[in-house]
């Protein structure tokens, strides 16, 4: 009992923050946010469930993706955040969820997963952990500062409870061991939460009663729209993904049996249904889910390795998301302590993205790439999307998203700029 609910606090953990930052981004209002978090959650636990169960049976947790966040902000971005416009977006984003969701399964029925994952090299996928970082901090920054369409001026006050929060999660993760390090985001969101209240003087929405039984909704942002424009976008996302899939699998096998090891089957079963999950996730109006890395650093912490605590866990979940006063009290959570939490995160991730880069000597090609990918996909991101308004839509939704764009330059080069032969001797 105390290792399932172990690994429910975990999974709880990784998916309490994204609805607020997501609620936040689109300035839903708090009883949006509360329908959104307990679908979130149904989503997270199904996920789990039948990755473990019928995909790559590993206890290895699914959460909210990084890149569909970041997509998320640049949809807002581009079409809109509010109103009709926003609407048009969530839509248009449930549509590319359930693309790349049968993209990512025709990838695993035909076996095409690890053909594929041979293009994402370490410099690759170094660019794009990088640019995703890059993309993410001024969202998760504004998220703290209280900035948004509404209020243009930094609230500070509700800022340095974020940056406390900041801080802890950095202090429990890396100077604390065992169950500490293991609830950090947790520990650091209760943190904020509770001095948030206790010294922040802010209106608070209230969320109307609820039945203490409901079904999370289908299609609840509307039925999904179609436009072509998404195509490029779904189609980038799920090439991409796959890398996280054997990033999961390398390192929870790693933990696991000592050494990184899994099947070309297990790889292909994980992205059928990571596809099926996709799908799960547009259909359910939540924010598509992937298999997260760091619950390697879960299972070695505690030295959990079974698998039945996770399984059970992960049903449980699926059960809270049916109460919606649990869910309505989770989604209480401050956003600038949400956002704060969740760059504390990322901090980890940057370090792995440069650690990817620098996996090779960085010889003038390396550097070449690295440079060219960085500028250009970094440079995009601070260009209004307004001002590629007379571009075909395909067009637009790409070149608005830098850290596609960078990701894609470096997959080029790096197959089109051939390594030289280190035995060549130069005369001289």
């Amino acid at each position: 009992m105390f290792s399932i609910i172990q690994w429910f606090i975990f999974l709880l953990a990784n998916a309490v923050a994204i609805p607020i930052v997501i609620g936040s981004i689109f300035h839903m209002e708090a009883m949006e946010i509360m329908l959104l978090m307990q679908r979130t959650f149904f989503i997270i636990g199904l996920a789990c469930f039948l990755q473990g169960w019928l995909g790559h049976k590993l206890q290895i947790v699914d959460g909210p993706a990084g890149l569909w966040v970041s997509t998320f902000s640049v949809f807002a971005a581009s079409i809109g955040s509010t109103g009709a416009a926003g609407i048009e977006a969530l839509q248009l984003l449930e549509m590319a969820m359930i693309l790349t969701g049968v993209l990512l399964m025709i990838f695993g029925v035909f076996r095409l997963s690890g053909k594929v994952i041979s293009y994402f090299t370490p410099l690759v996928t170094g660019v794009f952990l990088t640019l995703l970082t890059f993309q993410l901090s001024g969202t998760f920054l504004q998220g703290m500062f209280g900035i948004s369409d509404q209020v243009q001026q930094a609230q500070m006050g509700g800022f340095s409870i974020a940056l406390i929060t900041f801080i802890a999660v950095l202090l429990f993760s890396n100077f604390f061991h065992g169950w500490v390090k293991s609830y950090a985001v947790l520990l650091g969101i209760a943190l904020g939460w509770i001095l948030f209240e206790l010294l922040i003087d802010q209106p608070k929405e209230t969320v109307s009663s609820q039945p203490w039984l409901s079904i999370p909704e289908w299609f609840a942002w509307g039925a999904p729209q179609f436009d072509w424009s998404i195509v490029p976008v779904a189609v980038l996302t799920g090439l991409i993904l796959l890398s996280n899939i054997v990033a999961s699998l390398s390192a929870a096998t790693e933990v696991m049996d000592g050494k990184a090891r899994f099947t070309v089957s297990q790889m292909n079963r994980g992205s059928f249904m990571l596809g099926v999950n996709h799908g799960i996730s547009g259909v359910f109006s939540g924010v598509a889910v992937v298999p997260l890395a760091s619950s390697a650093g879960f299972i070695q912490l505690t030295g959990e390795k079974r698998k039945s605590p996770f399984m059970w866990a992960s049903l449980l979940l699926i059960i809270v998301a049916f109460f919606p006063p649990i869910i309505s009290f989770l989604a209480g959570i401050p956003s600038p302590i949400a956002n704060a939490a969740l760059l504390a995160t990322f901090v980890q991730l940057m370090g792995l993205g440069l650690r990817n880069l620098m996996a090779e000597e960085l010889d003038q090609r390396r550097l070449t790439i690295i440079t060219v990918s960085l500028l250009l996909g970094s440079g995009l991101m601070f260009i209004p999307s307004e001002s590629f308004a007379q571009l075909p839509g395909t067009v637009r939704q790409v070149i608005s998203n830098g850290m596609l764009v960078g990701t894609v330059l470096a997959v080029i080069f790096e197959q089109l700029w051939k390594k030289e032969d280190r035995n060549e001797v130069s005369s001289t």
